[in-house]
């Protein structure tokens, strides 16, 4: 990320409290189980199909699901899993994002 004022108004774009970004920043790698190597990416693949409401995040827009799964190559047998996984850190991160 930029300096304060590009990282505020990245934060402002996104809906999000720019501290959290801040606090983003100072994250260190962390390993990934190859269990979950393919809901990350999937995950981080998403990052642009956040909606955006008044009161800020309200969930990924599934429509462009597809789309990736098929330009990652997962197989139609391991969707239901990687999506629950999908949600599970979706809901983690409005979790975080109403408690800023």
């Amino acid at each position: 990320m930029g300096g304060g004022s590009d990282l505020s108004e990245s934060a402002a774009r996104m809906g999000l409290p720019a501290e959290l970004l801040q606090e983003s920043e100072g994250y260190k790698a962390v390993e990934i189980y190859p269990d979950n190597s393919a809901t990350v990416s999937v995950f981080c693949d998403m990052a642009t199909q956040w909606r955006v409401g008044p009161a800020g995040l309200t969930g990924m827009d599934y429509k462009a699901l597809p789309v990736v799964l098929n330009m990652r190559g997962i197989k139609r047998d391991g969707r239901e899993d990687l999506f629950d996984g999908l949600r599970v850190m979706e809901r983690a991160v409005l979790n975080a994002a109403s408690k800023s």
